[in-house]
């Protein structure tokens, strides 16, 4: 399947059914008076989140999405049939703008989370919503309202714990593929992996998390060279960002060099970025003997003055990697703990300044 994340849609919502003029007429029941329904609420479109969606190759052939009207009211004060909701399933980590405002509509990340895009019409009133002591018999009733129509611009975002930050042929693909399930292309020679890439990396008993494997990035990735600013947003979700090296390129580049570049790219792309939790995978150490090996990792944490966590792996040989994920899966854990303290003590002190 090939992945799309970004697209543009049009939602129609249903219109709302018109409201009826009717008088009740029964055998020796004269003056029956008004009894004319009202229509139907025209239905709403709805987006709804999907973890069993990873793309949004699916609104390339599909563009229009309509809810259905509400229908006519009719005699005997029945009320028309509201029309049916629409719900469209995306990926998790879609975000919803209106394509003529630019307006941020909401941002799906979770599993059946719904957003409405799209408001269905308001019925129209039946006759005998108007009769009133001065008006015995009334004719008039009202048309329900239009449905509401937009166009969106649909941007997906990958959602994952974990993202793999690179040059081209670092490893990333191989490393996805030695600590989870995920089977990116993986081959010797650069930008094999063309599209995001999600893992799951199952740890231990009701202890997972997702990497996502980014195309690898090249100087000038931030104005669009290569696969560019096109990747680049799927790192602005994850938790952790994994700076994977490969410390005996096939190019004889240097490695701090590349090291550099992403860092400069990222800079460019999003200054924020620097300052998320990042660590150094230093890869492909299996291609070295192993005192050449450490000497070349010692010489790349020091001259890039590295101070955050760093491992020595080979993704191929899955040395090292098994404590690489123990290590992410602690921090995940202890952030989640950290983060639920902050919003208990958040909830704590609004509730204090209340009773003040």
């Amino acid at each position: 399947m090939r992945f799309v994340d970004e697209t543009k849609i049009r939602v129609i919502a249903g219109d709302g059914g018109n409201g009826t003029v009717s008088f009740r007429r029964e055998k020796f029941i004269p003056r029956g008076g008004p009894d004319g329904g009202d229509g139907g609420d025209g239905g709403s479109v709805f987006l709804v989140g999907s973890h069993d969606l990873n793309t949004l190759s699916d609104f390339r052939t599909v563009r229009t999405y309509t809810a259905r009207p509400g229908t006519k009211g009719s005699g005997r004060n029945m009320t028309g049939k509201k029309g049916e909701d629409l719900f469209v399933r995306v990926p998790n980590g879609t975000l919803v703008y209106d394509e003529n405002t630019g307006e941020l509509i909401g941002d799906i990340t979770e599993h059946d989370q719904t957003l409405l895009v799209a408001q269905g019409g308001f019925h129209g009133l039946g006759n005998t919503r108007f009769k009133s002591s001065v008006n015995r018999t009334p004719r008039q009733s009202t048309d329900g309202s239009p449905g509401e129509r937009r166009e969106l611009r649909l941007e997906l975002k990958v959602l994952a714990d974990v993202g793999l930050l690179g040059l081209p042929n670092a490893g990333k693909s191989t490393l996805i593929r030695a600590v989870s399930h995920a089977t990116p292309k993986v081959a010797n020679y650069p930008f094999t992996t063309l599209h995001p890439n999600l893992g799951v990396v199952d740890v231990g008993e009701s202890q997972s998390f997702v990497i996502a494997d980014i195309p690898g990035l090249i100087e000038g990735a931030a104005e669009g060279a290569g696969l560019g600013i096109q990747f680049l947003k799927h790192l602005s979700r994850t938790r952790i960002l994994l700076h994977v090296i490969d410390i005996a390129p096939y190019d004889q580049i240097d490695p701090v060099e590349s090291a550099n570049i992403i860092l400069h790219e990222l800079e460019k792309y999003n200054p924020a970025m620097l300052d998320e939790p990042r660590w150094l995978v230093l890869n492909k150490i299996d291609l070295l003997p192993e005192e050449e090996a450490n000497a070349v990792c010692d010489d790349i944490i020091q001259r890039l003055n590295w101070k955050g966590p760093s491992y020595r792996v080979s993704a191929v040989g899955k040395t090292g990697t098994q404590a690489l994920i123990f290590d992410i899966m602690t921090y995940l854990e202890e952030e989640k703990d950290r983060m639920k303290t902050e919003e208990a003590n958040a909830s704590r002190a609004s509730d204090t300044t209340q009773e003040d």
